[in-house]
C-alpha cells in the first residue's frame, strides 16, 4: 500500500507540473493582453498592471485596419472549420474501409498513407504551390482548404477506432436487415466511431488553424489571411508603432480562447460511450 501510494502521488506531481507547463503560456497571454505597450514590458508577466485596459485593446484590435483582425478570424474558422470537417468525413470513410473491406493490397494502402504523416509539412510546401499555380488556385481560399483536407494521422485513427468499435457482426446484421454499405456507414458506423471523428475533427482545426507556413506560400492578399499570418504581419510593424504589441498580444489571446472554448465544448464527446449496447439492439 506505501508503494501505491508513492506512486500515485509522483504520477500526480508530475500531472501537476505538466499542467502548469501546459497553463503558463495561455495565463501570461490573458494577463498581458489587458496590458499598455509600456505596462506590457514593465510589470510582472504573470499579474496584471495597476491600470489594465483590456477592454481598450480589444476595441483597438477590432478596428485596427478597417476591422481585419475580424476578417482573418473569419478567415481562419472557414480554413479551420471546413477543412477540418471534409478531412474527419474522408479520414473516417477511409478508415473504415480499410479496416472493414479486405482487397487485395490493402496493407500496402494503408502504410503509404501512413507514411504521410512522417512527412514534414515544409519538403511539401513547394511541390504543393507548384501543383496548385498549375491550376490558377494560388491566392484563393482553396490553395489552403484543399491541401488542409487531408489527414492520414485521421486515416490511421479511424482505422483502429473502426477495427475496435464497430463490430462486425452489426454489419452483418444490418446487410441480413437489406441495408447496403453506404447506409451502413452513415447510420451506424459514424455513430460508433464518433469519439475517434470528434478527436480528427479537434486535431485538424487545430492543426489548420496555427498552420502558418500554407498560407504564407499560397496567399498574397490580406483579406484572405488567416489570424496566424495577420499577427504576423502586425508583429512586423512593432518597430514602427509599439501599440501593435498590444494588438499582436491581444489578438493572440482571442485566438487562444476560442480554441480552448471548441476544446470545451466537444470534450463531452470523447466521455460519452456511444458504442454501449451495439451489439444488444
Amino acid at each position: 500500500m506505501r508503494g501505491g501510494a508513492v506512486s500515485a502521488v509522483a504520477v500526480n506531481a508530475v500531472l501537476i507540473v505538466a499542467g502548469i507547463y501546459f497553463v503558463l503560456p495561455l495565463v501570461w497571454v490573458i494577463v498581458a493582453a489587458t496590458k499598455s505597450p509600456a505596462d506590457l514590458f514593465g510589470t510582472f508577466g504573470l499579474w496584471f498592471s495597476d491600470s489594465p485596459q483590456a477592454w481598450q485593446n480589444l476595441v483597438a484590435l477590432f478596428t485596427q485596419d478597417g476591422g481585419a483582425f475580424s476578417r482573418w478570424v473569419l478567415n481562419s474558422i472557414v480554413y479551420s472549420g471546413v477543412g477540418a470537417f471534409v478531412a474527419m468525413v474522408i479520414s473516417a470513410a477511409c478508415g473504415y474501409a480499410i479496416a472493414k473491406f479486405p482487397f487485395r493490397g490493402r496493407e500496402l494502402l494503408f502504410s503509404v498513407i501512413l507514411g504521410g504523416v512522417l512527412v514534414p509539412a515544409t519538403v511539401i510546401a513547394l511541390p504543393l504551390y507548384f501543383l496548385l499555380n498549375t491550376f490558377g488556385l494560388t491566392g484563393t481560399y482553396w490553395a489552403v482548404l484543399l491541401p488542409s483536407m487531408v489527414s492520414p494521422f485521421g486515416v490511421y485513427l479511424a482505422r483502429i477506432h473502426a477495427n475496435a468499435s464497430v463490430p462486425d457482426e452489426v454489419i452483418e446484421a444490418a446487410r441480413l436487415d437489406g441495408a447496403g454499405d453506404l447506409r451502413i456507414f452513415a447510420s451506424m458506423a459514424t455513430r460508433m466511431m464518433m469519439p475517434a471523428m470528434v478527436t480528427i475533427f479537434l486535431f485538424q482545426f487545430v492543426t489548420i488553424w496555427n498552420n502558418y507556413l500554407l498560407p504564407l506560400v499560397m496567399l498574397n492578399d490580406t483579406s484572405t489571411f488567416p489570424v496566424t499570418l495577420g499577427l504576423t504581419l502586425w508583429n512586423g510593424q512593432t518597430q514602427r508603432d509599439p501599440m501593435f504589441y498590444s494588438l499582436v498580444v491581444a489578438g493572440s489571446a482571442v485566438s487562444a480562447l476560442l480554441l480552448v472554448t471548441l476544446m470545451t465544448a466537444l470534450q463531452r464527446f470523447w466521455r460519452a460511450d456511444l458504442t454501449a449496447g451495439a451489439t444488444k439492439g
